[in-house]
């Protein structure tokens, strides 16, 4: 019974990580382009992304040739949580 919660919890998590990747290539993608800032969905992705880029920002320095590397770096970081959870999840 405690292995199908967990197993259930670390699908659920790795999911929530499957999604919050695409939310940060989508807000990538669409920061060249320089969206509307009144329209809802880019607010919305603002808000999804901007916090976690700033905690990146904080702890080492993106911007290199005047192009930030912050989203780059977190798909990578969240790409090594989302292996060492399925590796947990073999495990189990």
């Amino acid at each position: 019974m405690i292995d199908a919660l967990l197993i259930a919890v670390l699908n659920l998590v790795l999911t929530i990580i499957f999604l919050y990747k695409w939310v940060i290539i989508i807000s990538a993608l669409l920061s060249w382009v320089q969206p509307d800032p009144s329209n809802p969905i880019v607010q919305m992705l603002y808000r999804l992304t901007e916090p976690a880029y700033r905690f990146v920002r904080k702890l080492i320095p993106t911007v290199f040739g005047g192009m930030d590397l912050a989203p780059l770096i977190l798909i990578f970081s969240l790409m090594f949580i989302e292996i060492f959870l399925k590796s947990l999840f073999v495990a189990l």
